[in-house]
């Protein structure tokens, strides 16, 4: 019975359907803006300075490494088939101590992000991915937002097109039923009960004080069960022109979707504690559309509106010199980016 109610839960909020069902009905609207550029990778012009325009496997530290230091939390890159011994003394000698973060440098969805308590834990996820990964700095500052970025070539300023707060999957203790029961009571945790069990084990079992709060997936990914919350509202010209200053330090940046973690809105219009954990491209999507507040019509024009700016780039900057993406090198970059996804999705 409780598989069947889940079921149709999924059914009933589009923000759980397959990307394929969002985005197949709309494709028209891409292979129009392809025509129109002559190329289906058009997207390769939009951030000249990213691979593959940030669409898809692009190295997050080269992209880490273009950001004032300042902004960003101390990030290592471990290149795959190095020892525990060396990861360790790395993030020692960086000074990024335990619990930090570890995720593949060339990721996608939030998966193989995890924060690592120990070297046990460490040893653990080196042997699970087979690829190189990044070691990073925790950030604890409580809130963690997703702020979209526009600026047209011929612009000096850009613009914020939306925001989108992040709720972290999280069970409330009652004094009486366990953490597995707890997220059994909530649709969002109880689809993802599996991958919460071979994570926390028997801790699931525990019985959490009244009011107790347990954080079960402390990312802001819809992807590991996080409720994306619109707080397009909340943008005020102070973090605006925050964001603008941060971006128009980055080289051929115009088009993405920055990550941040922050203490709160008045804070981040100061410019004062928080800090951005990462920074994704021309396949960034406008992720206040998950807000379930949100109808798929909603949705669908929100992607639709951003298509059109990601075309309007990329064909100015195609015109000063910079090119689009052959369509064997897309072929490539697409199963390349299927390949990852399958393995990335092991880990879970």
């Amino acid at each position: 019975m409780a598989s069947l109610k889940l079921f149709f839960h999924r059914i009933a909020h589009w923000e759980y359907w397959p990307m394929q069902a969002i985005y197949y009905p709309i494709f028209p609207v891409w292979f129009y803006y392809a025509l129109k550029a002559r190329s289906f990778f058009f997207f390769n012009a939009a951030n000249p300075s990213i691979k593959n325009g940030g669409m898809a496997m692009e190295s997050k530290k080269e992209i880490y490494d273009t950001i004032p230091p300042q902004y960003i939390p101390k990030t290592l890159l471990i290149n795959n088939g190095s020892t525990i011994d060396y990861s360790f003394k790395a993030a020692m000698d960086a000074k990024i101590n335990f619990p930090f973060i570890v995720k593949p440098d060339i990721g996608l969805k939030g998966l193989g992000v995890e924060k690592v308590q120990n070297k046990a834990e460490l040893a653990s996820y080196i042997k699970k991915i087979s690829s190189d990964f990044l070691i990073q700095e925790l950030i604890e500052y409580p809130n963690e937002i997703g702020i979209f970025y526009v600026r047209h070539p011929n612009e000096k300023i850009g613009r914020v097109t939306g925001i989108v707060s992040k709720e972290f999957l999280t069970v409330i203790g009652n004094g009486k039923n366990t953490i597995t029961q707890l997220i059994k009571q909530n649709p969002r945790s109880h689809l993802k009960l599996a991958s919460l069990q071979r994570k926390h084990g028997k801790v699931l079992e525990t019985v959490l004080k009244k009011d107790e709060n347990f954080i079960l997936t402390p990312f802001g990914s819809h992807t590991r069960g996080a409720k994306f919350i619109d707080d397009t509202d909340k943008l005020t010209k102070k973090i605006e022109n925050l964001i603008h200053t941060i971006c128009s330090k980055l080289p051929n940046f115009y088009f993405g979707r920055l990550d941040i973690r922050h203490a709160s809105f008045e804070e981040l219009g100061e410019g004062m504690n928080f800090s951005i954990i990462e920074i994704n491209g021309a396949g960034s999507e406008p992720t206040h559309i998950y807000d379930p507040k949100h109808s798929l019509f909603f949705a669908w024009k929100e992607i639709i509106k951003h298509w059109g700016l990601l075309y309007k780039i990329s064909i100015t900057n195609k015109k000063k010199g910079h090119h689009y993406l052959s369509f064997k090198e897309g072929k490539a970059m697409i199963k390349a980016n299927s390949v990852l996804e399958q393995h990335l999705k092991l880990m879970h």
